[in-house]
């Protein structure tokens, strides 16, 4: 009787430890990837527009679907070919001669599990660049909201992107219902064995 439920002890125990393990690798797994950092940074003052701007990522994002467009305070697109991705880090190039004043960079990207991720920042340029046209630009433009920081040209802290696709966790669903239904059926057995073992010791 003693050892029967010692079975039943450990089998539940290690049903448990089993839901716990896949609970946990399909947590990481259902998480999509992030910016860490930007360049320049959210906010940024910078002496005149640089020429290239780029996103940090935690993960190598895939390099398809990438998109960046890189807009000054007239609407005007400044963004010169296609996106470069190295690594974690995508990267687009400027036009030669952008003028002074704000500018909003929109960006999205495939990240490494397969969704689409995007997310915009915005700096501002002191001065024009070179081979801009005199007079050309603004110093001022509305804030644009991204990733924060505290310091010009670096992020200060991580921040996730903000994600063009969030589907159901499913997976979790799955994981859970499965580990459920196998606790279930462990208990079931356990009870047949429990009763079978009683039926055998009340036997002469």
């Amino acid at each position: 009787m003693r050892s029967i439920r010692r079975q039943f002890l450990s089998a539940v125990l290690g049903s448990f430890v089993l839901a716990a393990l896949i609970l946990g690798l399909a947590g990481p797994a259902s998480a999509h990837d992030a910016a860490e950092s930007s360049s320049p940074a959210q906010g940024a003052t910078v002496a005149t527009p640089p020429e290239t701007v780029s996103v940090t990522f935690n993960n190598n994002p895939l390099g398809i679907g990438s998109q960046f467009s890189v807009k000054d305070a007239a609407g005007a697109e400044w963004a010169d070919g296609g996106v470069e991705i190295v690594d974690n880090v995508a990267s687009q190039k400027l036009k030669a001669g952008a003028p002074a004043g704000a500018y909003t960079v929109s960006w999205r990207v495939v990240s490494s599990d397969s969704h689409p991720i995007e997310g915009t920042f915005g700096f501002t340029a002191t001065a024009a660049a070179a081979g801009a046209a005199p007079g050309a630009g603004s110093t001022s433009g509305p804030a644009v909201p991204g990733m924060a920081s505290a310091q010009p040209g670096i992020t200060a802290n991580p921040l996730p992107a903000q994600d063009a696709s969030q589907p159901f966790p499913w997976s979790l669903v799955i994981f859970a219902a499965v580990a459920v239904g196998l606790l279930a059926a462990i208990g079931i057995l356990a009870k047949r064995r429990l009763a079978a073992g009683g039926d055998e010791e009340d036997s002469p």
